[in-house]
């Protein structure tokens, strides 16, 4: 075990830190699920805080400095910036066990000769972070709380998922899961804000917070959250494709999820504030999308054929009359992988909205049109995931979907058509950023959706 002293909260203290650190991570970090500056060179690096929780275990904010993507960074624009949560073992040398783990061995500076490797991997530093979870307190800038009426049991085996995420989960003993947020952003994140709200609520439908902890240093930010693991449920991605692949319906799985969106809906309508609908909503909605849809057309150029048709559903929307939802908190990220299935219960997880979005955007009042939106997508990706690719099966989806929704709500989204295609086009234009950038090989995917959809089939 390395023998060094490392206990520094943050400040000047860390430049002989950063002079081991740097070279590691500039290699290590673009190569990561979650890092979000992909394409962009890292100009500078710096750490916001460093807190030793045991001798050779650093948990560690680290900020990014990178130019913004070349396809729309004007050239002297300021860099853009990133925080990003590291825990970071040092040792001299490492089990075989944790081989996969190493970032590298240090070259210089107080790490010298000591190699480095993701300490999230490690049991050890795993159990760390549940036994200070079950005993709240604080270790310099990071606080640790918990809900007291919920038993938490010690000495729970530690995994981490090595599913694609933009953050890192560990299963303890496969009755609780801490998701840890890679990339920080000052304030509560709201997948702990919406889990607890809802609990307060009775909402079951979503798994209630147990502990989590945060930072004060440089600002208030949520940097995990400790909730009940489903390990019987299964996600609806995987079901949809495994009806798919056995020719089997899912519409009555579609159905009852309708209905227990709707109810998360209202849950959440409760729960946070309801914004007053006003006259130019619609029309400020449309600006909105209209924008994003030519900033995505400057960076996948594909677009660019179909972006007049595509903006026609932003136009019907501006000049929609009488057609106005309120404004409430949402899920904002909604599809088949944030809902789990145990027996015929659904449940929602994920809460954090698009990571790629900034914070405060992500907790904005939207309107639930949105949510809708970004299932009946994800039930379009999973029927082309497949080949030959079943339109048919999809849009039985979406119909069932959308009468359960209207079930258990006060509306039917089929009843306003430009209303959902306004919604469900900005979402594919998400999506086709989201793939050219990260997973190139899915951009047909989305494109497909694209061509129907500025074409009004």
């Amino acid at each position: 075990m390395a023998k060094t002293a490392l206990h520094r909260p943050s400040g000047p203290g860390t430049a002989p830190l950063l002079t081991s650190l740097t070279e590691l991570l500039l290699a290590w970090l673009p190569r990561q699920r979650w890092f979000a500056g992909k394409g962009r060179p890292v100009t500078d690096l710096t750490l916001v805080s460093t807190t030793e929780l045991y001798p050779g275990c650093l948990h560690l904010l680290v900020r990014t400095e990178h130019l913004g993507p070349p396809a729309h960074g004007a050239p002297g624009a300021p860099p853009a910036e990133d925080c990003y949560q590291l825990l970071l073992g040092v040792q001299e040398t490492l089990p075989p066990r944790l081989a996969h783990a190493v970032i590298g061995r240090a070259s210089e500076g107080p790490l010298a000769n000591l190699v480095v490797y993701d300490a999230f991997h490690d049991p050890r530093a795993a159990g760390l972070l549940l036994e200070r979870l079950r005993h709240p307190g604080t270790a310099g800038p990071l606080r640790f709380e918990r809900d007291s009426r919920v038993p938490v049991p010690a000495g729970l085996t530690p995994r981490l998922l090595d599913a694609e995420q933009s953050n890192s989960s560990l299963v303890y003993g496969d009755s609780y899961i801490l998701k840890v947020f890679r990339r920080v952003q000052p304030g509560i994140n709201p997948d702990l804000e919406v889990p607890w709200a809802l609990a307060r609520q009775g909402c079951t439908r979503v798994p209630a917070p147990a502990a989590w902890f945060r930072t004060s240093r440089p600002q208030e930010a949520t940097l995990g959250v400790l909730q009940p693991f489903l390990r019987e449920a299964t996600d609806g991605w995987t079901l949809a494709l495994d009806s798919l692949a056995s020719g089997r319906e899912f519409t009555d799985e579609a159905y009852e999820l309708g209905q227990a969106t709707a109810e998360v809906h209202v849950a959440l309508a409760s729960a946070f504030p309801v914004d007053t609908p006003s006259p130019r909503q619609n029309e400020r909605l449309a600006d909105a999308m209209s924008a994003r849809l030519d900033a995505a057309v400057r960076s996948v150029p594909d677009l660019r054929p179909h972006a007049p048709g595509l903006r026609s559903a932003f136009d019907a929307l501006a000049t929609l009359d009488g057609v106005v939802r309120p404004a409430q908190r949402i899920h904002g990220d909604f599809h088949l992988g944030q809902v789990l299935r145990a027996g015929r219960q659904w449940s929602v997880i994920d809460f954090e909205g698009e990571p790629a979005r900034p914070l405060a955007e992500r907790r904005r009042l939207q309107s639930p049109v949105r949510d809708v939106a970004g299932m009946l997508r994800s039930f379009d990706y999973a029927a082309r995931s497949r080949h030959p690719w079943r339109p048919e099966w999809a849009q039985r989806c979406r119909e069932a979907f959308c009468a359960g929704y209207a079930a258990e709500s006060e509306w039917d989204p089929r009843e306003e058509p430009d209303l959902l295609r306004a919604y469900e086009t900005d979402r594919a234009v998400y999506e086709v950023l989201y793939e050219a950038r990260h997973r190139p090989d899915w951009l047909p995917v989305p494109m497909a959706a694209v061509r129907r959809l500025a074409e009004h089939l």
